[in-house]
């Protein structure tokens, strides 16, 4: 039986429909990411939906509010912790947001980096499986299995909903 952490992740389009904000996670040397190139998101409170954790998550890591959200997709990462735990995530694009975004937060680096370029970033080596469906307009809904061990993906599998 799986009992994973829930998590959301949001890749935040930047107005121009080309870039896509990013978090350059360098700020803690002490983080799990640290070094690597993510959306925002994080960890679903008790007491919250998935919605209302990204909503939280974008406002206090990005300084916006998402006026357009859409769920892409789910991702669910067994073994994916330091100490071996299971995560579950939701993955969101935010089309249309109200603020300003700061160059920082207290995890890294804001930056608006070319979608097409996403690839070249230092990130997760899995989300290099599931982040072309994120942007892909051809792929309505994905629900993908990503099994970690030792901090590597050791296979993908994935559901395309129509």
């Amino acid at each position: 039986m799986i009992r994973p952490i829930l998590t959301t992740l949001a890749f935040v389009m930047h107005p121009d429909g080309e870039r896509v904000l990013m978090c350059h996670r360098i700020a803690r040397s002490d983080d799990d990411q640290h070094g690597k190139y993510n959306g925002v998101g994080g960890k679903v409170e008790r007491d919250e939906d998935v919605v209302e954790c990204i909503r939280r998550e974008l406002r206090e890591e990005a300084g916006i509010e998402a006026t357009s959200l859409r769920l892409r997709g789910t991702v669910s990462w067994p073994g994916f912790g330091r100490d071996g735990s299971d995560h579950f995530g939701f993955i969101f694009v935010v089309d249309e947001f109200t603020g300003e975004v700061p160059a920082e937060n207290e995890e890294g680096v804001l930056t608006w980096e070319p979608v097409d370029l996403l690839g070249e970033l230092d990130m997760w080596e899995g989300d290099r499986y599931f982040l072309p469906l994120v942007f892909d307009p051809e792929v309505p809904q994905f629900h993908g299995v990503l099994p970690y061990r030792d901090g590597h993906p050791q296979s993908w599998s994935v559901s395309i909903l129509p």
